[in-house]
């Protein structure tokens, strides 16, 4: 079926833009489209040079430069199901040089699928993935339609994180012998760094960098090069966690939240050898992507955390220590926040998968 896109760039004169002005604690900030009439879009990356890339969960991607949109071709099979199908992608460092970016996918496998990374290379035309390569894959599979994840971050070392969901299975969350419920780091050819936690650890999968998480939508790095995670809990108790080697996050002994009957999850709010929260919410907000703030066009805002609300259509702003959320910043475009990232000009972009656009942040 022919799909029209409806494509406004900046390179359009100020005034043929159709913007929203937002007020916001650090003055008013104007919103504009960017891209509209997508179809169910997950994930934002932002080129060295002019254009954007688009995942569509239904396993597309776009390429969006000079006023227009194209479908990349070459990309992986996917299994689109329930939360399932195309998910992120993340432009490398050194695109400039190598041309490669990262995307992480619900992997058909046996018996169902699992959260994979893969890197390859964009065609200069932007039309094409080329040498595509599965780096990683979670083990193992399952049939559920359910919490893949799925970020992929790319450290300041160069390796490669990837935000892996328990897939509805929440014991396997603790069980260090799979993938689920965990963050995993490797390296860009998919070997594993050897510093990582779990490397001489018997039958523990040594990709593992953390456990004990239940759905972790959104990631991203600080100044200081530290992950940051936000992840969906049950009926409350979504979080966001400072990411650190080796450690349990508890899911499903701990937790904010309660199970969607309204039983009791676990063993109560804390566990001696488990992490707590840097913030967390009840009710549940559904926060999916994570950006930290840089502070180039709101230095008010620097180190500032940013994470998407599926659930209540904002974008929440934390801040401080300990860290909360001090800003909701909302209006007819935060609708159903999936991906939020800073672009290198200090501005802010974001997916509304409720109105099926991607919109551009900046001072008013």
């Amino acid at each position: 079926m022919l799909r029209v896109f409806t494509i406004l760039f900046l390179v359009f004169k100020a005034g043929l833009l159709s913007a929203d002005v937002l007020q916001t604690s650090s003055g008013p900030v104007r919103v504009t489209p960017m891209v509209e009439g997508l179809d169910a879009p997950w994930a934002i990356g932002i080129l060295p040079s002019q254009g954007v890339l688009i995942t569509e969960r239904d396993g597309k991607l776009l390429y969006v430069a000079d006023g227009k949109a194209k479908s990349v071709k070459g990309v992986p099979d996917v299994l689109a199901k329930g939360q399932g199908g195309l998910l992120d992608v993340t432009v490398a460092r050194d695109f400039s040089q190598t041309r490669e970016i990262f995307l992480t996918f619900s992997k058909p496998q046996r018996g169902g699928a699992g959260t994979a990374l893969a890197v390859a290379r964009l065609s200069e035309r932007g039309d094409r993935l080329t040498n595509l390569r599965v780096i990683f894959e979670a083990v193992p599979g399952g049939s559920s339609g359910r919490h893949y994840g799925s970020r992929v971050v790319e450290a300041k070392d160069g390796t490669l994180f990837v935000t892996i969901g328990d897939r509805g299975e929440r014991p396997k969350a603790q069980d260090r012998s799979n993938h689920n419920g965990t963050v995993v780091r490797v390296n860009r050819d998919g070997s594993v760094p050897g510093d990582n936690p779990f490397v001489q650890a018997s039958g523990v999968r040594p990709e593992i960098w953390s456990y004990g998480h239940r759905n972790p939508q959104g990631a991203g790095l600080d100044a200081r090069g530290r992950l940051w995670i936000s992840e969906h809990g049950a009926k409350g108790g979504d979080e966001v966690n400072l990411v650190q080697p080796g450690s349990n996050y508890g899911w499903p002994v701990i937790s904010f939240g309660v199970h969607y009957s309204g039983d009791k999850i676990g063993e109560g709010t804390a566990k001696p050898g488990m992490e707590q929260p840097e913030h967390y919410w009840d009710p549940s907000i559904a926060p999916s992507g994570l950006m930290v703030y840089s502070g180039k066009l709101w230095s008010d805002w620097k180190g500032d955390i940013f994470v998407g609300s599926l659930k209540f259509d904002y974008i929440a702003r934390l801040a401080g220590s300990p860290l909360r959320e001090v800003e909701q910043i909302k209006g007819p475009e935060t609708n159903r926040v999936r991906d939020i990232v800073e672009a290198p000009d200090g501005s802010i972009w974001f997916i509304s998968v409720g109105e099926g656009a991607v919109y551009r942040m900046i001072p008013e």
